[in-house]
């Protein structure tokens, strides 16, 4: 088995191959420099999606949202205090519908805000509302694959 993951970059969304016991060492891109992982929601668009979503071997996390929604404005402290807590196993990224309304077609999005979790490039779990962080922890540990 091998010992280490494909880790996408936050920044240039570059894969990076991190092995499995220096994930919490704060490794940095092999292509920008930057830190693999800051405690916070990456933004993804169109272009950048699938490196996180499908290419990358860590869950990820999405929330979709959108500026004019007051419950996803209210939430967005809970998930940034969320990403760093949940780092640097599980990804977490935002996907601002409104600017990226092909994502949102794409997941059949139909109430914001939702958070959608996805292990080895397959939705595994779904959930719509405003969540508190401990919450949004809990539900993402609870639904994680075991490896």
């Amino acid at each position: 088995m091998d010992d280490s993951l494909k880790v996408a970059c936050p920044q240039c969304h570059a894969l990076n191959r991190v092995p499995l016991l220096r994930l919490d060492e704060a490794p940095t891109c092999g292509r920008c420099r930057k830190p693999l992982f800051a405690g916070h929601p990456v933004v993804l668009g169109v272009d950048s999606f699938a490196a996180h979503q499908s290419r990358s071997d860590l869950p990820l996390l999405v929330d979709f949202w959108a500026p004019w929604c007051q419950p996803c404005l209210m939430m967005a402290p809970n998930f940034e205090a969320a990403a760093g807590e949940l780092e640097p196993n599980v990804r977490l990224a935002k996907v601002d519908t409104q600017s990226e309304p092909t994502l949102a077609q794409q997941f059949g999005i139909r109430s914001i805000p939702t958070l959608v979790l996805f292990a080895r490039g397959q939705e595994v779990a779904r959930k719509a509302g405003a969540m508190g962080a401990l919450d949004i922890i809990r539900w993402t540990q609870a639904n994680l694959p075991r490896r």
